[in-house]
């Protein structure tokens, strides 16, 4: 199955098990000023897990898109993006860990066609000091699923990621972690405002054995190493405590929120560890290959960058959003300034996005029309922002590489910026690719500079009025 014919048979797959289809929410949040961009399927249906009752129904299901610049440094793997797919259902009140774990087992398996000997599993340890269980239901549920499909079902607790990295798992198929596999809003139980939800989630992994373990990661491989040889696939989180003034009770009606990578599944189906092989990515890596007359095993890197920003930089200008200097304007143009970067290094020194929108509008359009109804809105804000980094680029490009032998301070990633519209970040990313030692306090540095630059902005306004 390609991706496309997943999404569609996830959707149909919870339609039939009685969910309500729901719309995808922009990328930029309604209402929620506390966070940029929609970074998680169930960050639009946050109110209705913390209580409230959603119009649709306590089923819910959807392929929300998602952006998380977080990860920005992380692309150029096989399976980072900042811009993705997450394919939800929700559970509000009604089922719970017993319908959940064996309908996405399902799914997997038995619709998508996964190998059920390569899936691996996580589970949450338990937390003694706030009088949490170990969450042996899910194990239960899951150890029963292998045993069926006639695969091991061993049982490991490993307690952090570091402690599995040192020890390894022993191939065990379901491993218990502590911190890793508990989901509150703060990250931490310890941290969580009294009457705030929580819960154990349970994560699934596939495990592509082509793929050797990097020991830079740690020793030991493990389902939440970093290697490459397990990749997340989703995970279940079972909203189910509250906090309170003492430690933690049962919340009255429990949730079931989940989140499946629609590209990681997709990649999963066609039995490849990278992620920019699918359908939803491959036809712009064919399209950067046709215009530099590289190829994808030379400039693996650089393709992946490229796909993945302008990708991300698309929806974003459907949404609404246009390049800026703050916040999510910001945040697209340091997506589209590093694409063109990137495109440096295949040779495209000339505009190139006018041949890259229409293939990601053709890709999205019959699920989602809105990509292909402003496809040339798209490509007039895109180009418009090309063509004018384009023009300072190379001098910018120069003056940093005037730098080498020396330590670039804050004040002088200032100039790059103010003066050649280099975004700080590109800047100190530059310096690395070009072993440019950058000084240690630049940030302090920059900032005093942005700091000060504000200031004489308003009083020359102040002089003005």
């Amino acid at each position: 199955m390609n991706a496309d014919e997943i999404r569609r048979a996830y959707l149909d797959f919870m339609t039939e098990r009685g969910h309500v289809i729901i719309p995808r929410s922009p990328l930029v949040p309604k209402d929620d000023p506390t966070t940029l961009f929609t970074g998680s399927g169930m960050q639009p249906l946050l109110p209705y897990l913390l209580g409230a009752q959603h119009p649709a129904g306590t089923r819910l299901a959807d392929s929300q898109t998602c952006l998380r610049v977080q990860d920005i440094e992380e692309v150029g793997d096989n399976r980072h993006t900042t811009f993705f797919e997450m394919l939800g259902n929700w559970s509000l009140g009604d089922y719970f860990k017993q319908e959940q774990i064996p309908q996405v087992w399902t799914f997997l398996t038995a619709k998508v066609g996964l190998d059920p000997d390569r899936i691996y599993v996580s589970c949450f340890s338990g937390d003694p000091k706030n009088d949490i269980p170990k969450d042996e239901e899910s194990a239960r549920l899951w150890t029963g699923l292998f045993q069926e499909a006639g695969v091991s079902s061993a049982q490991v607790d490993v307690g952090t990621e570091e402690h599995a990295a040192a020890v390894g798992t022993g191939g065990a198929r379901i491993a218990f972690y502590s911190k890793k596999n508990w989901w509150c809003r703060g990250g931490k139980a310890e941290d969580m405002p009294v009457g705030e939800p929580g819960g154990p989630d349970t994560e699934i992994f596939y495990l592509f054995p082509t793929v050797e373990h990097d020991p830079s990661f740690g020793e030991h491989c493990h389902q939440n190493c970093d290697c490459g040889r397990f990749i997340e696939l989703g995970n279940s989180v079972f909203m189910e405590y509250r906090r309170t003034e003492t430690g933690f009770e049962p919340l009255p009606k429990k949730n079931v929120d989940y989140g499946g990578g629609l590209a990681r599944i997709a990649a999963a189906a066609m039995d490849s560890p990278d992620v920019f092989r699918i359908g939803l990515l491959w036809p712009i890596i064919e399209r950067l290959q046709e215009l530099s007359g590289r190829t994808y095993e030379d400039e693996t890197v650089s393709m992946r960058v490229i796909a993945d920003h302008l990708r991300g930089a698309t929806f974003l200008a459907v949404d609404g959003v246009m390049p800026g200097n703050k916040a999510q304007g910001y945040v697209m143009r340091r997506l589209l300034r590093r694409a063109i970067r990137f495109a440096f290094d295949l040779g495209l020194e000339e505009n190139f996005f006018p041949q890259i929108i229409p293939t990601i509008a053709k890709i999205y359009e019959a699920h989602y029309p809105e990509v292909g109804e402003h496809a040339e809105y798209v490509e007039k804000v895109l180009v418009k922002e090309e063509q004018a980094f384009r023009r300072t680029l190379r001098k910018g490009l120069k003056q940093l590489r005037a730098y080498r032998g020396t330590t670039v301070t804050g004040a002088e990633l200032f100039v790059l910026y103010d003066t050649y519209g280099f975004p700080v970040e590109l800047s100190t990313e530059e310096a690395g690719r070009q072993g440019i030692e950058v000084s240690e306090t630049w940030r302090a540095e920059f900032d005093e500079h942005m700091t000060a630059q504000r200031e004489r902005s308003q009083r020359s306004t102040t002089l003005h009025v």
